[in-house]
């Protein structure tokens, strides 16, 4: 297997090829927008909402850099999580939940037109692999908030 079909396979399988864990896309599944835009406790927690707000923007960025189209819509690390405006509106919802299966698809066609010589330039093949397991990292919170809420199916 080369460098590209080994990083394509990591990328699906943190969307929605499940492995040993759940991938994205199982996590997201069947929420509600109120579901979605619930916060637990705490100071710092976000919402599954936001966190699918900030992998949506950063999978977006990727993508486009990758295709060498110009980025302008330069946010720091607090303001992606604010990408769309959480709210209990479930057709708002299910249009964030199209557009991180956009940014997927664009993330997996661009990487799919690399060769594994371009995995060496600007540092590309790690920062590749700095996205999927931040999805990674990012599924586990929204995991645990599906958990807290009741609204992650148990296997016992």
């Amino acid at each position: 297997m080369n460098r590209v079909d080994l990083l394509l396979n990591v990328l699906d399988t943190t969307y929605d090829k499940e492995s040993w864990y759940a991938p994205f896309k199982d996590a997201i599944n069947g929420i509600t927008a109120e579901q979605a835009s619930w916060r637990p406790p705490g100071e710092a927690t976000k919402s599954i909402w936001e966190n699918v707000n900030h992998l949506i923007y950063y999978k977006e960025r990727t993508a486009a850099r990758m295709e060498g189209r110009e980025w302008t819509n330069n946010l720091d690390g607090d303001e992606t999580f604010m990408l769309t405006e959480p709210s209990n509106n479930d057709q708002e919802w299910k249009s964030v939940v199209e557009r991180a299966e956009n940014a997927q698809l664009g993330l997996r066609r661009a990487l799919s037109e690399t060769s594994d010589g371009d995995l060496n330039e600007d540092s590309l093949e790690p920062k590749l692999l700095d996205i999927m397991l931040h999805d990674a990292y990012h599924t586990g919170q929204i995991l645990l908030i599906r958990k807290m809420q009741g609204a992650w199916p148990s296997h016992r």
